[in-house]
């Protein structure tokens, strides 16, 4: 038997999170169930994603960029449900692939969260932790983010 990729372990580890997160169970606080509609099959995707929230929107950051599969479908249908907490609403979303909004972007995730987030990014994506704001947009080329506008307040 073939061994699993890395899709296959990180698709069963979604759906464990994705079960765990609507029995409460999980970091609720940081992160949010995105509910799009497969690109290819038509059916229902659930990815827990880490999110911050500015006003009444939602912002998401994809860490494969715009590979994501849940990036791939939010460009052919953005019409999503998510749910927060205990929280369950539609929205639309916008994906944003600006370097300079998705600077800002990770600019507000720092000051939410320094140690956690400069960690993350020093270890997992290779940005110096001492790094000037040219650093961080040409960090940026090639990611993506999206912005969740709910349809009813959440």
């Amino acid at each position: 038997m073939p061994s699993k990729t890395i899709y296959h372990r990180m698709r069963s580890l979604n759906t464990r999170m994705a079960a765990n997160y609507r029995r409460g169970i999980g970091p609720r606080r940081v992160v949010l169930l995105l509910t799009t509609t497969g690109r290819k099959s038509g059916l229902p995707r659930v990815t827990p994603l880490q999110f911050e929230q500015v006003g009444g929107d939602f912002y998401i950051a994809s860490a494969r960029g715009q590979n994501a599969d849940w990036f791939k479908n939010i460009l052919a249908n953005p019409n999503v449900q998510m749910q927060v907490q205990n929280r369950e609403f539609d929205a639309i979303a916008e994906p944003v692939t600006d370097p300079l909004r998705i600077a800002d972007f990770i600019e507000l995730r720092l000051r939410r969260h320094p140690l956690m987030i400069r960690l993350i990014m020093h270890l997992f994506d290779g940005l110096p932790l001492r790094y000037t704001r040219s650093d961080l947009v040409e960090f940026c080329q090639g990611k993506a983010l999206v912005v969740l506008h709910p349809s009813a307040s959440p």
